[in-house]
């Protein structure tokens, strides 16, 4: 079972539909106790860094998730701003992350360039820098829907995931052993969203 943490910073209804639509069974967990039973977890977040991150410990999912994800081992998958929170912190704010991956989260810098905007909206090619089992089953280079003003930089080439270049490289998707994070909406991403988080679900129990 796919549970997605509900902190209050996010729309949860177009993650929720995707879900339905590839058929894999998701559903809320609007409490801590909520996390029981979950075989994979998904960690969402929309909005200003400091907000998620203050919703994300007062709500008390930072702690209930360390013994699901850190000791269990339970995949985790942060998207957009829920992705940052795995990293120490964010240019954004001064509230720490989780910290669970070696990253740093920072502000588009200011170019001269043309077409370069910030934030960057819209579509982009994330391009994988290793094999995992979320970049798996695409016919061509994956194209997802992006929103943001901030970027992940990782310290070590090994925590990234999959890149992405708007102006700069920055790393769109990041990874440490069972948790990763995705700067950009799989949820808002049509087939290719769709094969993304089919690649997340849990295979399918065979029938009895």
């Amino acid at each position: 079972m796919i549970v997605i943490v509900d902190y209050k910073t996010a729309n949860l209804g177009s993650i929720v539909n995707m879900f339905k639509r590839i058929g894999a069974p998701a559903r809320v967990a609007e409490k801590p106790a909520d996390l029981q039973g979950a075989s994979r977890i998904l960690l969402p977040g929309i909005g200003h860094f400091d907000t998620c991150a203050r919703n994300l410990r007062s709500a008390g999912f930072a702690a209930a998730l360390e013994e699901p994800v850190l000791r269990d081992r339970i995949p985790l998958l942060g998207i957009c701003v829920g992705a940052q929170l795995l990293t120490r912190g964010s240019d954004e704010g001064s509230e720490p992350g989780l910290g669970w991956i070696d990253a740093h989260t920072q502000r588009f810098p200011t170019l001269n360039v043309a077409d370069y905007k910030v934030p960057h909206m819209g579509w982009n090619i994330a391009v994988p820098q290793q094999a995992h089992v979320l970049f798996t089953g695409f016919d061509k280079p994956p194209r997802f829907y992006f929103v943001h003003s901030f970027c992940m930089q990782c310290d070590q080439p090994e925590s990234v995931l999959a890149t992405t270049t708007h102006g700069v490289e920055f790393a769109s998707g990041i990874v440490k052993d069972n948790v990763a994070g995705l700067q950009f909406h799989p949820e808002k991403s049509h087939r290719f969203g769709m094969q993304l988080l089919r690649n997340f679900a849990p295979a399918p129990t065979a029938a009895a």
